[in-house]
């Protein structure tokens, strides 16, 4: 029998929530806070943070990208990022943040504990992210490029960074699919 795509009531989905959540800083772009949202229920982020001058929920174009997941995936919005990540870090969360410095390590040599809780940090679409969030992280990460550019749509590269976070944490729970 050849092989064909399956309609969307024949997948069998498994729902299951990782200790991994999103903070996203000054987004400008409704369309990428909406991506987040279709990210994090695809690969089950725990949490959504919109920070600074991110777009929040109800927005028609956070909507349409979104999907509906913004139904299914918690979210706040927090006008200080750092708030976040002081309160993160009381609760043991470990800081990564997804940007490309002098001393930040690929993505595929990202060290993480079975034990550990994980806050991703993506920032602003041309201006990435502030100092004073990356002084606060663990951990800096980048994804290694091949091309001319140095840097990706920030939706595409969360959605990079959270596959390879999430299939950690999948691999150790046993629900890889």
């Amino acid at each position: 029998m050849a092989d064909h795509q399956l309609e969307h009531h024949e997948v069998e989905q498994v729902i299951q929530k990782f200790p991994i959540c999103i903070l996203a800083n000054d987004f400008s772009v409704p369309m990428n806070v909406g991506s987040l949202f279709r990210l994090a229920d695809a690969l089950g982020i725990s949490k959504i943070y919109l920070c600074g001058s991110s777009p929040v929920p109800p927005n028609r174009k956070i909507n349409k990208t979104a999907r509906s997941t913004v139904k299914y995936v918690d979210y706040e919005y927090v006008e200080d990022p750092m708030t976040v990540v002081e309160q993160l870090k009381t609760d043991d969360y470990t800081i990564v943040s997804l940007e490309i410095t002098q001393a930040s390590v690929d993505i595929r040599q990202l060290q993480i504990a079975p034990s550990q809780k994980v806050c991703l940090i993506v920032g602003a679409e041309s201006e990435g992210i502030r100092q004073e969030l990356l002084d606060h992280s663990d951990q800096v990460v980048h994804i290694p490029m091949f091309g001319h550019n140095s840097s990706m749509n920030v939706a595409t590269a969360t959605a990079i960074a959270l596959f390879e976070i999430a299939k950690f944490f999948s691999s150790i729970s046993g629900t890889s699919q």
